[in-house]
């Protein structure tokens, strides 16, 4: 299949809040969609925060549109001069937008109900708004987010009710987003590639997903015991449950409730362990030990023994 040439340049433009303003490396997009790749055979896919002459999730589905079995790929972008990209498998059609781009706009909803699938890097500071349009609409997606979006009242509740969960790469499996000139780039975790691209990696960020894989289906192997270590699980003092600080200390000999880090959730199996609540205790308050609050901890509780 013909290859499209594209300039992957993100120095000469910027359209979206500084903030947000990170582009996903192509290999990071690589690494993560051939775990799904059978659920993409004759759907749609929209890359709703996507200028496709910047954009590798654009370029990655134009390149791999065969094999994936695509139907269409659809982009759009924020910015004075919004437009719609359509790729049908043999051309592309470019349609100038009379609003701006804004995934929320009449517009990009439009091209959102005929999608089936929307794969991005939405911007990070409006993420409960966008996650919530793709739950209003049924919408399946594989989109990049910062980890402490778990804690949001917008995804905790889809993670919960199994309509959402994490996807396999997490943390420091993103290896980096290329960031404009104007970043400044301080710290060990940055640098300048062979192409000039400036990279940071934060490691605090991860893929939600609405598409199975085969890692959250991997059950957690548990190797600590509870009896003769009750001191190392302390009770909360506002609900019957264990405090438990690292996944890998959850003990295999415990079936009641347990509170665990966020990150848990980077293992979580959903036949291997209930999700309870989150954060809050049987007075609706934060978790607390000794009156005091660890941080934000997931209540769950193992489903077989």
């Amino acid at each position: 299949m013909k290859k499209r040439e594209v300039d992957h340049s993100l120095l000469d433009k910027a359209k979206i809040n500084k903030k947000d303003e990170f582009y996903t490396q192509l290999i990071d997009i690589e690494k993560e969609v051939v775990h799904y790749t059978k659920h993409f055979r004759d759907k749609v896919v929209y890359c709703n925060c996507d200028d496709p002459e910047y954009s590798n999730f654009w370029k990655f589905f134009y390149e791999h549109f065969e094999e994936l079995g695509l139907k269409g790929l659809n982009a759009t972008y924020f910015g004075e001069d919004a437009r719609f990209y359509n790729y049908d498998g043999k051309e592309i059609t470019i349609t100038q937008l009379k609003e701006n781009g804004d995934f929320r706009s009449n517009e990009c909803i439009q091209v959102l109900k005929q999608s089936d699938i929307v794969v991005t890097n939405p911007p990070f500071s409006l993420f409960r708004e966008y996650i919530s349009q793709l739950d209003k609409y049924d919408k399946d997606f594989l989109v990049i987010s910062n980890i402490n979006a778990i804690t949001y009242k917008e995804v905790f509740p889809l993670i919960q009710s199994n309509k959402a969960w994490l996807g396999v790469c997490f943390g420091r499996g993103i290896s980096g987003f290329i960031v404009p000139e104007s970043y400044e780039l301080y710290g060990t975790e940055t640098k300048v590639d062979e192409n000039g691209k400036r990279i940071i990696s934060p490691n605090n960020c991860m893929w939600l997903t609405s598409l199975d894989n085969e890692k959250r289906h991997q059950p957690i192997e548990l190797v600590k015991q509870y009896e003769g270590n009750e001191e190392s699980y302390p009770f909360y003092d506002n609900y019957r449950g264990i405090n438990v600080n690292k996944t890998q200390d959850i003990p295999m000999d415990y079936m009641g409730a347990m509170g665990v880090p966020i990150t848990f959730l980077n293992k979580y199996d959903p036949e291997q362990f209930e999700i309870i609540k989150f954060r809050k205790g049987d007075d609706d308050k934060d978790l607390k030990i000794n009156g005091k609050a660890p941080y934000f901890r997931i209540l769950i509780k193992r489903k077989t023994a």
